[in-house]
């Protein structure tokens, strides 16, 4: 089987990506990239990103005619390539981009690619990725409803309220007017914790574009500990690996960090150097699969969780689960609850929480089918 195109299609839904300004639910994506890749048996493989699109596509697209080994673009890298040689095309791309890329958009791409060809594996052996990937050490997968802060304590119970309806037994808040005030930040989460009860897990992003010191993100921990958030993510910039091991070695709460993070040496020095509690890899931006399972070992290696952040399609969330069935441990995958058309529609088979948890998709590959009616709709040209 050799690849025949990699195609990069950029979609844009009519809405916008705003925080909800009462309890109703948020939007959610504005802009999305989508990658396809097809091969002369006729198997198509897919995936989606989260990240620049237009930059997304220019970095598939770009000539490599006559150009200086490290500036390729991806396209020209894989045709009549063997889908199968994972490792090796990963490395092949990583080289083929090194010096525009190694981390940032180019890696985005990469995974996105990556992602891609696993599913091609997959839908040519009929078998779901986690088999390929290792194993499968359960069915279900425990999900948190992923969700936007609001801005008044109502409006959080009133939301809390809807997800418990749904059946989810945990819920996260992020962003949104989080980090604007102290005071207020304590009160949204105060009033999560009341309308989530006891036996119910809380979950918060504290949102890394708010700038934190590491005392001042000690001191939002222990203000809102009372409260038993599960995890708190992303109290500081990214880059501040010392910052989160003082961050992590002073309070009791597990502090999660890794959506930002890409490549196995990103994530050795986020849990080595910054002591994270609980690497959150997305598989689209941290390598792909072939990166991934990486981590995952990694982080039994280090005695750490791994939960994946998964904020995009189905398209991510069928291939987070797969990388959930593949752990020897999995507490929770992420599902994004927005409802714009790139959260809800790309997919003919869409992945629904039941009961709390999310099925593993067993179908070949990702186990998800991408509506192509909804592609075209979507896509800018």
């Amino acid at each position: 089987m050799k690849i025949t195109d990699v195609e990069l299609i950029v979609l844009e839904a009519p809405g916008g990506y705003e925080a909800p300004r009462g309890a109703e639910e948020a939007y959610g994506i504005k802009y999305l990239a989508v990658v396809r890749i097809k091969t002369d048996a006729g198997i198509t493989g897919y995936a989606d990103i989260e990240t620049q699109p237009q930059v997304a596509r220019a970095i598939v697209e770009a000539s490599s005619k006559g150009a200086t080994p490290g500036f390729h673009g991806l396209k020209s890298i894989l045709i009549g390539e063997d889908p199968f040689e994972v490792e090796r095309l990963w490395q092949k791309m990583y080289m083929g981009t090194v010096y525009y890329g190694r981390r940032g958009a180019a890696i985005q791409v990469i995974s996105g690619i990556d992602i891609a060809l696993w599913d091609i594996m997959g839908k040519a052996t009929q078998k779901p990725i986690y088999k390929l990937l290792g194993g499968g050490y359960r069915k279900k997968v425990r999900a948190y409803a992923s969700t936007l802060f609001r801005s008044e304590s109502w409006a959080i119970q009133e939301a809390c309220k809807r997800y418990l309806d749904q059946g989810f037994t945990a819920v996260k808040f992020g962003w949104g007017v989080f980090g604007e005030d102290p005071r207020r930040d304590v009160a949204l989460v105060e009033a999560a914790r009341r309308a989530l009860g006891d036996n119910n897990d809380l979950l918060v992003d504290a949102g890394w574009f708010v700038h934190r010191t590491p005392k001042e993100a000690i001191d939002l921990v222990r203000h809102i500990e009372p409260y038993r958030p599960f995890f708190v993510e992303e109290l500081l910039h990214p880059e501040d690996y010392d910052g989160y091991a003082q961050v992590a070695d002073a309070v009791d709460v597990l502090i999660a960090c890794g959506e930002q993070e890409s490549t196995e040496w990103g994530f050795q020095a986020l849990i080595e150097r910054g002591r994270v509690d609980v690497a959150q890899p997305d598989i689209s931006r941290c390598g792909g699969f072939t990166v991934a399972r990486k981590i995952v070992h990694m982080t039994e290696l280090h005695n750490r969780l791994c939960i994946p952040h998964s904020w995009t399609s189905d398209l991510l969330t069928a291939a987070s689960l797969h990388l959930c069935a593949f752990m020897r441990r999995s507490v929770f995958v992420e599902f994004n609850v927005t409802e714009g058309p790139l959260s809800r529609l790309l997919c003919t088979n869409p992945i629904r929480a039941k009961e709390g948890y999310l099925e593993v998709p067993q179908e070949p590959g990702l186990g998800v089918e991408v509506d192509e009616i909804a592609l075209e709709k979507y896509a800018v040209r």
